[in-house]
């Protein structure tokens, strides 16, 4: 029947001749894909590469799709013949890998016409599925009659596709090889069967071409010959190694170039539709990102072994990647001339399949320290550069989900945002012709080896349930929005805002505990011996015994640590400098039974130096920190029980006294606690936690308490506690149940500590003091559905509520990022494996915001959102002040994602305030100095020279303009207000080498010039006491001489 369908050798080589000229210039260069790893990846930080807001191409193929195998079931049904996957699950040839069949699957067979209402649902303008040989042929032959039912079905479908402007794209063969052609040939090892899957390709082509433009000959023929062949964790499940997957590979390819000429030869002319095949690929990234010619050679040979070991011989030069045939040498077979040319060019677009399966062998073949990532975007520029740029389509794009997941299938949807996102940055910054993108699956089905563990489909399905309903999951709401836009929209409150902070906004720079150097730079303060300085022997000092003398106290300018470290926060241009004192310094047994005078006056002088400077201080006392053993806590109050223990809030107040007393004539903020929502972290139990939580509250209160009373009126200083409070957003927009997991969660973090100090603004006073409502709820009930006696949050008494009641004079956080979150899973198996948190929620991050080293998601709009939290709750009469915000950077100087991080974040407070209407008063920046290796410091530390960072001249620039003024002039009441810098002072700091010779030079010139008028004068005397002698010498000559002479008569 279709014999004349079957061109001769001749025609075929007369074609590829032809065919070599036309694609000469499309074709790229083999192994220019090196160049993409060898030039530096973008930065996250530059707009359009972290995240783009674009338009896909008008009339792109949005679509999704599904195999027949995986979702048709019906497997011995309307005529159909056994597949090697029927044969595979039906056996014990799978090993037991899974005890799951396909044979009713997602019955597609029966419920074809609900794919095609859930491909409307959708909105898609594609649909790829494939057709099962089996069903067509029960006997493999396509020279035979066909099965009239599966065409029939298979015509239907598509005719049901295209009245409702859907476009068929269609494979055929998705690995569901007729178990006749197994048993008889030996599958794809034979060369027999090549000829037999060009017969069947004839037949689909004759059969359904008119209607199809889009045709695929086979799905990842990799995963085919590797784990069909070699490994045997697929179908037909033959182990015989690289051997088997080389020989099999071999007829595979050349099975495609048989299709593809059979199509070009007798029905392009007629049907003008296209021919490709789809290829799998994962992404691998150098060791440690260090692009050496060594390792990107690693990493080329990574990609050639899966994606080039197909791609080179159809889309390159008709071989095999000269790198694997290095590597295969005797095992792989050669094409010969003749095929070479029969292969090469066979593909009228590329057709990339990008998922688990790939990614998951991609790890096989990673070496040195290599990392294989789910990089869409870049596996597409190798395409690029190796292959000439051809137009591509995504024909299997996705991910999974456990099967516990259910319809709410949230993580998939960020992975989803971004191979599109990707997809899109391939075609707006990077130049691809990528034309399509089909989202993988459309429904649930049988996933080969893992059965039904995990979910690929769009359409969630019950398969416990005969009716196999198809429900759209979350991925799918999302998915239809994205074809619905064709895009992705930047929201309008992303715009950048012109505008100035008020003159009296708090410019900061937070630091953590302020570390006491409490010896001068001299010794002459502090060692009271006497020396003898052996001058004309060795020139040593020697001690002379028995003498002490009395040393002279050291002054605040002699500590040299003061001076060098307030230098730096100078240079800032900031205004407010926040640290935090050392309470086991200060108490080392907790009380006043022991205070460390020499500690308070080092905290004296620091703020003593800088009101002088015009600084002011805001000052934290306890800073928790997870490094120390203790907390941060002295001694003794850490082994009596620390924050479990009542005695630790009595002996924080009797602290808080002390400091107050002697400190706080130079302070006007004080932070009581630094984030105690952290600190209770450290606790196992959900008991312990809140038992903490409500001391550390109780705590506060009393030091807050003890200032209002006793220091207040004189001192007039404000006080408050800050809290860490990082926004958090629904993971999943689409569900209410992670609406109010946002909610609650934000409830725990913040409401927990700001409730019972200001309470709600919709609450009467009388109200307030106590938790909030909606967290003694929902604890209440989950002790009820847990059995637990009850809840486990404290209670406060009448009094304890009094104290708490208004005390605060500010709304102190420290934000970092945003986190999504979703409700914890209550399923029996999470319970077992660990204890959701108290208030049951799971964090999680978008891959596609950008993200430091340390996993930091940058995050701006954050910012603006908790901020409006917090005014929407609890009104804007307190000032709010972001008392601490930074970002990791671990380049040395050129921190561009701090600079990157001040201007957006800043940008958002700036929003908050001017168009929110927070009272916003103050951002302290996250901090002035590393500590050993680059991370938040806005200098390097002392060992790297305290070098100042880019981001550094960003930050005093921002503080120089008071913000981000239309015309980038200096605020005007700077000009006269704090910091004026001192041209002179700056000039003499920069040439204090040449004053110091210059200073040298004048003084020993002063010193010559003394020395001759010394030698001068010196010989002037005595030429004038000599003249003066023989002054007298002669008078006294002329007196002897003028004496009466005596005459003897």
């Amino acid at each position: 029947m279709l014999n004349h369908h079957r061109p001769t050798l001749q025609c075929f080589l007369l074609a590829l001749l032809l065919l070599a000229c036309t694609w000469k210039e499309a074709a790229g260069s083999l192994g220019e894909g090196r160049k993409l790893w060898q030039k530096p990846k973008p930065e996250p930080i530059i707009p359009d590469e972290s995240f783009l807001y674009d338009t896909f191409p008008s009339g792109f193929l949005w679509g999704s799709g599904t195999s027949a195998f995986q979702t048709e079931g019906s497997w011995d049904q309307g005529g159909k013949g056994a597949s090697i996957w029927d044969h595979f699950t039906h056996s014990s040839v799978s090993g037991n890998l899974t005890t799951e069949t396909a044979n009713v699957a997602s019955d597609s067979y029966t419920l074809w016409e609900e794919d095609v209402e859930a491909l409307k649902y959708l909105g898609v303008r594609s649909y790829s599925f494939s057709l099962s040989w089996p069903r067509l042929f029960p006997d493999g032959n396509a020279r035979s009659q066909a099965n009239t039912a599966a065409v029939e079905h298979y015509m239907r479908l598509i005719e049901r596709l295209l009245e409702n402007q859907i476009e068929p794209i269609v494979t055929l063969y998705h690995w569901d090889l007729p178990q006749v052609l197994q048993e008889q040939y030996g599958g794809w090892k034979n060369d027999t069967v090549v000829g037999l899957f060009e017969d069947y390709a004839a037949f689909c082509f004759h059969t359904f071409g008119r209607r199809v433009r889009y045709w695929l000959t086979m799905h990842n023929p990799y995963v085919v010959a590797v784990h069909g062949y070699g490994t045997g964790v697929h179908a037909p499940g033959e182990t015989g190694g690289p051997a088997a997957s080389l020989i099999v590979a071999h007829n595979l390819i050349k099975a495609h170039a048989k299709a593809w000429h059979t199509y070009n030869t007798h029905f392009r002319p007629a049907h003008n539709g296209k021919v490709s095949i789809i290829l799998g690929s994962h992404w691998v990234e150098p060791q440690k990102g260090q692009a050496t010619t060594a390792n990107v050679e690693l990493c080329q040979q990574s990609i050639e072994a899966v994606l080039g070991w197909f791609a080179n011989p159809i889309f390159g030069d008709g071989d095999y990647p000269a790198s694997f045939k290095t590597k295969h040498e005797a095992l792989l077979p050669a094409f010969s001339p003749e095929e070479k040319l029969l292969v090469q060019k066979t593909a009228d677009f590329f057709a990339l399949s990008f998922g688990p399966n790939n990614l998951r062998l991609g790890r096989n073949l990673v070496h040195y320290g290599q990392s294989v990532t789910p990089d869409l975007r870049r596996i597409l520029g190798w395409i690029k550069l190796e292959y000439g740029d051809p137009k591509v389509l995504l024909a299997e794009g996705g991910w999974f989900s456990e099967a516990s997941v259910g319809r709410e299938d949230t993580v998939a949807i960020y992975l989803m945002k971004k191979f599109i996102n990707q997809v899109l940055q391939a075609i707006r910054i990077d130049g691809m012709q990528v034309f399509g993108y089909s989202a993988w699956s459309l429904v649930d089905g049988f996933e080969w080896n893992y059965g039904y563990g995990i979910r690929r489909g769009l359409f969630y399905i019950n398969f416990s349930q005969p009716n196999r309903t198809r429900t759209p999951k979350t991925t799918a709401q999302y998915y239809r929005r994205v074809i619905s836009d064709n895009s992705f929209l930047r929201d309008e409150t992303s715009r950048d805002l012109k505008g100035r902070f008020p003159c009296d906004f708090h410019w900061g720079i937070a630091d953590s505990t302020l570390q006491v150097h409490l010896y001068p730079f001299s010794p002459q303060f502090t060692d009271p011996h006497l020396y003898s300085w052996n001058l004309t022997g060795d020139g040593s000092l020697r001690l002379v015994p028995g003498v002490k003398l009395r040393t002279s106290r050291a002054q605040c300018t002699d500590y040299l640590a003061i001076r060098g470290h307030l230098r730096l926060f100078v240079s800032t241009g900031a205004s407010h400098y926040r640290f935090a004192l050392n309470w086991s310094l200060i108490l080392p047994q907790g009380d006043r039974s022991s205070v460390n005078t020499e500690a308070l006056r080092y905290y004296r002088c620091v703020l003593t130096e800088l009101k002088k400077l015009d600084l002011e201080a805001v000052v934290i006392l306890y800073y928790p920190t997870h490094r120390d053993p203790n907390l941060g806590l002295p001694g003794p109050l850490h082994a009596s029980g620390g924050w479990l223990n009542y005695s630790t809030v009595e002996a924080f107040q009797e602290y808080a006294a002390l400091c107050y007393k002697e400190l706080g004539s130079w302070v006007r903020y004080w932070v009581t606690v630094n984030e105690p929502n952290r600190l209770v972290d450290v606790y196992s139990s959900g008991k312990e936690k809140h038992q903490a939580a409500h001391n550390l509250l109780l705590a506060h209160a009393k030091a807050w308490r003890v200032y209002e009373r006793e220091h207040s009126s004189q001192q007039r200083a404000m006080v408050s506690l800050a809290l860490h409070a990082d926004w958090a957003e629904p993971a999943n927009p689409f569900l209410e149940s992670h609406t109010a997991a946002a909610q609650r969660f934000l409830l725990f973090e913040l409401g927990r500590f700001l409730d019972p100090l200001l309470g709600p603004r919709y609450e009467e006073m009388q109200s307030k003091g106590d938790y909030p409502q909606e967290m003694k709820a929902y604890l209440k009930e989950r002790a009820q559905v847990m059995g637990l006696p009850g809840s486990p949050l404290p209670s406060f008494t009448e009094a304890e509520r009094e104290e708490l009641r208004g005390a605060l004079s500010f709304i102190a956080l420290n934000h970092f990022t945003t986190r999504l979150v979703s409700p914890f899973p209550h399923t029996q198996s999470n319970f077992q494996q660990r204890q959701p948190p108290d208030h049951g929620c799971l964090t999680l991050t978008d891959p596609t915001w950008p993200s430091s080293s340390m996993g930091q998601a940058l995050v701006p709009w954050g910012l603006r959102k908790i901020l409006s939290w917090v005014t929407e709750r609890y009104g804007g009469d307190l000032p709010v002040i972001i008392t601490g915000s930074g970002v990791d950077d671990q380049a040395p100087v050129e921190d561009k994602l701090r600079q990157h991080y001040l201007r957006s974040y800043l940008q958002e407070a700036l929003k908050a305030r001017h168009l929110d209407g927070v009272n916003l008063q103050g951002f302290y920046m996250w901090k002035l100095q590393d500590r050993h290796a680059a991370q938040f410091g806005l200098f390097t530390s002392t060992h790297h020279q305290s070098k100042a960072k880019a981001s550094l001249t960003v930050y005093r620039e921002i503080i120089t303009h008071g913000g981000f003024p239309e015309d980038n002039t200096t605020q005007p009441c700077r000009l006269s207000g704090l910091q004026q810098p001192c041209s002179t002072c700056a000039w003499l700091f920069n040439n204090k080498a040449l004053l110091v010779f210059g200073g040298c030079l004048l003084i020993t010139a002063v010193m010559l010039a003394a020395l001759v008028i010394f030698v001068i004068i010196t010989r002037n005397q005595r030429r004038g006491r000599g003249r003066a002698v023989s002054r007298m010498t002669r008078r006294r000559r002329k007196e002897v001489c003028s004496c009466p002479t005596v005459v003897k008569h």
